[in-house]
């Protein structure tokens, strides 16, 4: 994975809001936008770049635009599994917003992309002089947390078949493409499986017509019947996310 230093500004000039992709920056209102908006920089964000280390003080607050990153779990002995995604309708530095600098799980881009970042202090600053932005945070942030109860559910109770649909579906909603650019390794690292498992899985998938794959790449082809493979452990969470997005901010 590539270290916080090897990330690459784009644009280091305020940026406009009408080039803003990122969903909850597209939600603030004019005055939060003046708060935080002069504070943004555009980054590209590469894959496997790292933006929190577990333990260690978090430097930049991320906006996503494009790209996935990948919210992993770690213990002493270096067991993972991904506890949340991340893109487009969100930011990382959940533990910025609740009041802590302090990363608590290993965040990295899963996919490269881009997006926007401001600095931890500046970002703190900002919700010190707005309680709406603050208010509009802690939304995303329940968001956010709604989203790791589920994977936490979804991973002790779910078949291999259902969290591999609901993590095909839950990556969809957050990229512009219906490809998919993941090797059945790192899909295997994420659900915290045997890479043999989840290339049956997929050889299952394109089967029934509802992924194509090549390497290093899935392609969604059949995103309703996908959905029906992922049941009830797909839903709750982005029903939750559009309900809180919705409310005023």
């Amino acid at each position: 994975m590539s270290s916080l230093a090897g990330i690459s500004d784009m644009n280091d000039a305020t940026p406009s809001r009408a080039n803003i992709r990122n969903r909850l920056l597209q939600k603030m209102s004019s005055q939060d936008w003046d708060v935080i908006g002069p504070h943004l920089e555009r980054v590209n964000l590469k894959e496997r770049q790292v933006i929190e280390v577990p333990g260690k003080p978090i430097t930049h607050l991320y906006f996503v635009e494009t790209g996935l990153v990948s919210v992993v779990a770690v213990n002493d002995e270096d067991h993972r599994i991904e506890v949340g995604v991340i893109g487009k309708e969100g930011h990382t530095g959940v533990s910025l917003v609740m009041g802590d600098n302090r990363a608590q799980h290993s965040t990295y881009m899963q996919i490269g992309g881009s997006g926007m970042r401001i600095a931890s202090e500046k970002f703190c600053a900002a919700l010190r002089q707005s309680e709406s932005l603050t208010a509009l945070m802690l939304k995303s942030a329940q968001a956010f947390m709604i989203q790791t109860a589920h994977t936490a559910l979804a991973n002790g109770r779910a078949k291999l078949e259902e969290r591999l649909a609901r993590w095909l579906l839950m990556a969809h909603d957050r990229l512009d493409s219906s490809a998919v650019p993941l090797t059945h390794e790192f899909l295997a690292v994420m659900l915290g499986v045997r890479r043999a498992g989840v290339t049956v899985a997929l050889h299952n998938f394109e089967r029934r017509g509802l992924i194509a794959t090549k390497r290093g790449q899935l392609t969604l082809i059949d995103r309703a019947g996908i959905q029906q493979v992922a049941g009830s452990f797909y839903g709750v969470p982005e029903a939750e996310l559009k309900r809180l997005m919705s409310e005023p901010a």
